[in-house]
């Protein structure tokens, strides 16, 4: 029998993004999911902040070179690699020199206080699909975690879902504890638009606040499943699940979940 492909999306993993109980979370379950017998990759952004030449990572030509067209700009979608030991998992690490460099204004690695973080959000959805496309998988489950990653579910249910990578693959989008973006940019859902995401998938969220709220919601309505991975879940969002029908879960305490997570991945399936 064949193993089952999983696809895990995240804003950090340790060690390229280090001290924070997310990035070793980020690390730690694609390692514990893989040790159950699961085919893994994952994915982030190529912060400033991260250490190349110490962490290993490398172009991989035949994955770059796409140019991604937001608003009226091509940026360059440049794709690097690493293996993440013990395990060897392969991390691609998707980077622009328009996003994702370092700059004087950011108040921590993520770049959150960015007045362009509709376009990061954008870029970094885009260039996931596009590369994990190009790598002919077709996993069966994709776990999305952060905000840099809130717009996966969306691309997966709505953008890439007409070829045979994606058209079958379930989401689980995990909030996590951290930092929440300021304003979004006013002209973000035609940004999307010009994505091609049809309006009608997205006129539910235009008198939201433009907020990370908005992001959250999103998430939510485009995912099959939904976990607070947080010391308690956020009101708001357990109603919106509820109303849409969304099943979700709560996990606390120490550790992965790995199990729960398991259980989670095959109940959709």
């Amino acid at each position: 029998m064949a193993a089952h492909k999983i696809i895990f999306v995240s804003q950090e993993i340790a060690p390229y993004l280090s001290g924070t109980e997310n990035a070793r979370l980020g690390r730690s379950l694609p390692q514990s999911i893989q040790s159950r017998k699961y085919e893994v990759r994952t994915f982030m952004p190529d912060y400033g902040d991260i250490n190349e030449r110490r962490n290993q990572l490398h172009e991989v030509i035949r994955l770059s070179g796409m140019n991604i067209a937001i608003g009226d700009n091509d940026h360059p979608l440049v794709v690097k690699v690493a293996s993440m030991q013990p395990s060897r998992i392969q991390v691609y690490f998707i980077d622009n020199d328009d996003y994702f460099q370092k700059l004087d204004t950011d108040v921590d690695a993520f770049g959150t206080n960015r007045e362009d973080n509709d376009e990061r959000i954008i870029f970094f959805s885009r260039g996931t699909m596009e590369t994990a496309r190009k790598l002919r998988w077709e996993p069966e489950v994709m776990q999305v975690s952060g905000w840099v990653s809130s717009l996966i579910p969306l691309y997966v249910k709505r953008l890439f879902n007409d070829g045979p990578s994606f058209h079958k693959t379930k989401i689980v989008y995990t909030f996590l504890p951290g930092e929440k973006i300021g304003p979004i940019d006013p002209g973000f859902f035609d940004k999307l638009k010009a994505e091609g995401v049809k309006p009608s998938d997205i006129k539910k969220f235009n008198e939201m606040p433009l907020d990370h709220t908005l992001l959250d919601k999103m998430a939510i309505a485009y995912s099959d499943a939904v976990v607070f991975q947080t010391e308690t879940p956020d009101e708001e969002l357990v109603k919106y699940c509820e109303e849409l029908g969304k099943p979700w879960k709560h996990f606390t305490g120490e550790g992965d979940h790995a199990e729960e997570y398991d259980e989670l991945y095959k109940s959709l399936m």
